[in-house]
C-alpha cells in the first residue's frame, strides 16, 4: 500500500496517510442502539410468523382430523380432491382475511403508540401495513394448503367405518 502525506499534516506530524483507502466512520451509540433495535425487531418478526405458521399449521390439521368423516362422505359422493381442497382453503382463508382485518383495524387504532417505537417509518405507513398482511395471508396460505391437501388422502371406505 502507498502511502503519502496529508498536506495539512506535512508541517506537523509527518505520519503518512495511506492513500486509496476508505476513510473509516465510527458509528455513534445512537445509531448501533438503532442497528441493534432493528435487528431484533426482525428477529422477533420471523420468529412470530414462524409461530403463526405452525400455530395455524396445528389448528387447521386438528380441525381436518375432526371433519374426517365428513370429507370422506363428500370423497365417497363423488368429490374429487380439488374439490375438497378448494373447500378447505376457502374456509381457512375466510378465516384468516377476518384476522388480517381486525389486526388492521387494531394497528390502525394503536398507531400512536407505536409512532415511537419506529425507525424510518410512518406509523400509517399503507405499504408497510400492506405488506405486512400480505405476508401474512401467503404464510396462512401455505400453512392451510399442506393439511387441506393431506385430507384429500382420506379413504372414504375407513373415514365413513370410524363414526
Amino acid at each position: 500500500m502507498r502511502y503519502r502525506k496529508h498536506p495539512q499534516d506535512s508541517a506537523q506530524s509527518g505520519a503518512p496517510i495511506p492513500t486509496g483507502s476508505a476513510p473509516r466512520t465510527v458509528a455513534s451509540p445512537a445509531h448501533r442502539h438503532r442497528a441493534v433495535a432493528s435487528t431484533l425487531a426482525r428477529l422477533t418478526f420471523a420468529f412470530a410468523l414462524l409461530l403463526a405458521a405452525v400455530g395455524l399449521f396445528g389448528v387447521m390439521s386438528y380441525l381436518l382430523s375432526l371433519s374426517k368423516h365428513d370429507i370422506g362422505l363428500r370423497m365417497a359422493l363423488g368429490a374429487q380432491p380439488g374439490n375438497i381442497v378448494g373447500l378447505v382453503l376457502r374456509q381457512g382463508m375466510q378465516l384468516i382475511a377476518i384476522g388480517i382485518g381486525a389486526g388492521l383495524i387494531g394497528a390502525a387504532a394503536l398507531t400512536r403508540l407505536m409512532a415511537s417505537r419506529l425507525f424510518g417509518v410512518g406509523a400509517t405507513d399503507a405499504v408497510t401495513f400492506s405488506s405486512v398482511a400480505l405476508t401474512l395471508a401467503v404464510v396462512a396460505f401455505a400453512a392451510i394448503f399442506i393439511p387441506a391437501r393431506r385430507a384429500t388422502t382420506v379413504d372414504p371406505l375407513v373415514a365413513l367405518r370410524e363414526e
